[in-house]
């Protein structure tokens, strides 16, 4: 992957148990810094059964690897790391392509 290619994730999210408030409000806050690294929120769904699936499902895209790389090291975003960990029971993230 070049500098200069478009990256598109997929995340999928579980919380831990009984943190799926905790969960939806640590990504509130996360997600709004995406912006500032020229990155976008293209869906974000949430499960609405507790069925072991994931809480949460994320698209989002970001025009280059080095704003994608900008946004993880966000201070904001690395300052929340302990209330992550308290929330997020799991994450899976992997490079998507949009078919239609």
């Amino acid at each position: 992957m070049t500098d200069d290619a478009a990256v598109q994730l997929c995340c999928l999210l579980w919380a831990r148990e009984g943190e799926a408030a905790g969960l939806e409000e640590y990504e509130n806050r996360v997600l709004a810094l995406i912006p500032e690294h020229g990155g976008q929120v293209l869906q974000r769904v949430r499960n609405t059964v507790d069925d072991g699936q994931p809480r949460e499902v994320q698209l989002y895209r970001f025009p280059s690897k080095s704003s994608l790389d900008s946004y993880l090291a966000d201070p904001r975003r690395l300052a929340l790391a302990d209330e992550r960990d308290r929330v997020v029971g799991r994450t899976e993230l992997f490079p998507v392509t949009t078919l239609a």
